[in-house]
């Protein structure tokens, strides 16, 4: 197991406070305001965070690297909700090729990720996630009923494709409809699912639209094609972090796998 906190060397505030990614604060960009929002609204958020006490979470380590983030998308997803409503945690990398005992106690099925809540460890990225918004409601990531469906096949829909050795079987055709259907719904009401803001469905869609790129870029030589721009835009990578895009987010790109780790994680679902 490999525990990680990363306490911020110069903040602001105080080298006190422990989480995993608050970026440092000693010398501010000019384009501050606009890469990070308001200063103050910051130092409030910061001054929050500080006094809570870090969550324990348990997530899946590298097979390629030591003491680095595994490939679980679920993980990246508890990871991103945590990083988006500013809460400090500690991080547990768990080794699954070799789980240990303490691991195995606190949750029998073996699975990632699992968080303590009040003292009680909880399974399953939904619960999680959903507990979460409840026990910390600011800010508000909560997606409407109507739109928390959108993008909801992507996964069984990549999964389909990356497994078939049939060019003719309509799996690609099945995960083009479904990037179809979130291209359209980005067009009608982006940048993000929900609007202007990234909610929930975003934090649970764009970890598994990273696994499609890497998995179906490397195994099939795919990649979404240039007749859905509002998906590609959506998943568009850029240096300066431009905020309507979900994989440039600093939140996301502190929690994401290292493309070895994805590339690996997905080959027994290949070659099977």
């Amino acid at each position: 197991m490999s525990t990680t906190k990363i306490t911020p060397t110069a903040s602001v505030l105080s080298s006190t406070i422990k989480t995993l990614g608050f970026p440092s604060y000693t010398i501010l960009p000019n384009n501050f305001k606009q890469r990070y929002g308001c200063f103050q609204r910051r130092l409030c958020i910061m001054a929050k965070s500080s006094a809570l006490n870090p969550l324990e979470v348990c997530a899946k380590a590298s097979v390629t690297i030591p003491n680095k983030l595994g490939d679980c998308p679920f993980c990246q997803r508890v990871l991103l909700t945590m990083e988006e409503k500013h809460l400090p945690y500690d991080l547990k990398l768990v080794d699954f090729g070799n789980k240990p005992e303490w691991f195995l106690k606190i949750n029998p099925e073996g699975k990632v990720p699992v968080v303590k809540l009040d003292e009680k460890w909880v399974a399953d990225s939904d619960v999680i996630t959903q507990s979460l918004e409840e026990k910390y409601p600011d800010p508000p990531l909560i997606t409407p009923a109507e739109k928390a469906s959108i993008g909801s096949k992507i996964l069984s829909t990549f999964i389909g494709f990356l497994k078939s050795k049939d060019s003719t079987d309509g799996t690609e055709q099945a995960l083009l409809n479904e990037l179809s259907s979130i291209n359209d719904h980005i067009k009608e009401n982006g940048p993000f699912i929900n609007g202007k803001e990234i909610s929930a469905a975003d934090l649970s869609l764009g970890p598994k639209l990273y696994h499609m790129e890497i998995a179906l870029g490397h195994y099939k030589n795919w990649s979404v094609p240039d007749s859905l721009p509002y998906v590609k835009s959506y998943m568009l990578v850029t240096k300066i972090g431009l905020p309507l895009s979900v994989f440039s987010r600093d939140s996301f790109v502190k929690t994401r796998a290292l493309k070895e780790d994805v590339v690996a994680g997905w080959r027994p679902k290949v070659m099977g």
